[in-house]
């Protein structure tokens, strides 16, 4: 993969509504920044490689590169990726009670990590009400409030890049497979900066199918006669579910799923990644049981907090039943064949895609730009 800069990033993906905001490439310098949940390019940059570029998971991604960085090992194209284990999980009788989406496996590895000195901080994406609101915590109760799942796109990674710009080492961090894809290509020093440090600790990812824009789904709650503010949150249950349920004080509604995915971003139809395989561990729903998840230990590290936090009462976990397994890795090997073929009908596997932009100057009053 061609390594480019932030005028193909912003002509290529911002300006070609492929930006899935999930903010691998903002505040990594002075010029792309995270505002609310959207990536704006406050500054023109004519450098003509950049990390930005580098960082998203939309410009290309050399899988071989990060399966070597993360887990030496060359990279095999299987739907779940690498991994040392499979379980069913949820939070164990020493977690601390909570609004938890599903088992509560997330959450509960967080408090771990953050307790047993595995991390020191963690980047999780909180809310207020429905929007998105990435943010640092060291506590578990501030990791309790950020639990249960958001459906917006949410630029949790800006936040991940200023902590390490600002010199934060053993951060922990959980995310989608995009924000995740960003921050592992982060972590193989793509520029082969002197100065580089990788500064994670632990890395959780979470099963993400599609997220939402966040101006569609509040503009289609107002015509459903729901204010988007008064919403407590949302929830879509796994399938055969058919609604997605909203969350208000008094009421629950329920509105067709068939609506809400016609509000999914335009970027996320061509992620191929649906468990977030550049981790240390990875969660998701589990279908056949809704009080638990299925937990992916990919890593060594990882595998080492799940023990301790089983050993502590954090975690507990079961085998998982073939099924469950079988069901999963074909849901993920549809996500990255329909994900192959959009990039295809779009253009992006295309070798001009890898190729600068050929930018004509603009005339304006103090002349040619």
């Amino acid at each position: 993969m061609q390594i480019l800069g932030p005028t193909e990033l912003s002509h290529r993906i911002l300006n070609g509504d492929l930006c899935t905001s999930c903010g691998a490439c903002a505040d990594l310098c002075p010029y792309l920044k995270s505002h609310g949940v959207k990536i704006a390019n406050v500054f023109a940059c004519d450098r003509e490689t950049g990390r930005c570029y580098a960082a998203c998971p939309k410009t290309g991604v050399d899988e071989t590169l990060l399966s070597e960085t993360l887990f030496a090992l060359p990279w095999k194209d299987a739907p779940l990726g690498h991994y040392r284990r499979l379980y069913m999980a949820k939070q164990g009788p020493k977690t601390p009670k909570g609004n938890y989406q599903n088992g509560g496996t997330v959450s509960s590895l967080v408090i771990a990590a953050l307790e047993q000195g595995v991390i020191d901080k963690a980047v999780l994406t909180g809310s207020d009400g429905i929007m998105p609101r990435p943010r640092m915590v060291t506590t578990a109760g501030q990791v309790l409030e950020c639990a249960t799942s958001k459906y917006i796109a949410a630029p949790t990674m800006a936040r991940l890049n200023r902590a390490a710009t600002e010199g934060d080492r053993n951060l922990g961090m959980v995310g989608t497979p995009c924000q995740m894809t960003g921050l592992a290509s982060l972590r193989t020093n793509p520029l082969a900066r002197s100065d580089f440090e990788d500064p994670m600790g632990m890395v959780i990812g979470i099963f993400c199918t599609w997220a939402l824009s966040a101006q569609g789904l509040f503009s289609y709650l107002e015509r459903q006669e729901i204010d988007p503010l008064a919403v407590r949150s949302m929830d879509i249950p796994p399938p055969p579910a058919e609604n997605a349920l909203i969350a208000l004080e008094e009421e629950v509604k329920e509105l067709p799923l068939d609506d809400i995915r016609k509000l999914v971003l335009p970027g996320c139809s061509v992620c191929p990644d649906m468990t977030a395989l550049w981790t240390d561990l990875s969660v998701g729903a589990l279908e056949e049981n809704p009080e638990w998840n299925t937990l992916i230990v990919r890593t060594e590290r990882g595998e080492a907090l799940v023990d301790r936090a089983v050993e502590t009462g954090l975690l507990e976990i079961q085998p998982i039943s073939q099924t469950s397994v079988d069901n999963l890795t074909l849901a993920a090997a549809n996500k990255r064949k329909r994900a192959l073929a959009a990039r295809e009908r779009l253009g992006m596997l295309d070798p001009a895609f890898q190729k600068p932009v050929e930018v004509q100057p603009k005339q304006t009053i103090m002349g040619f730009k």
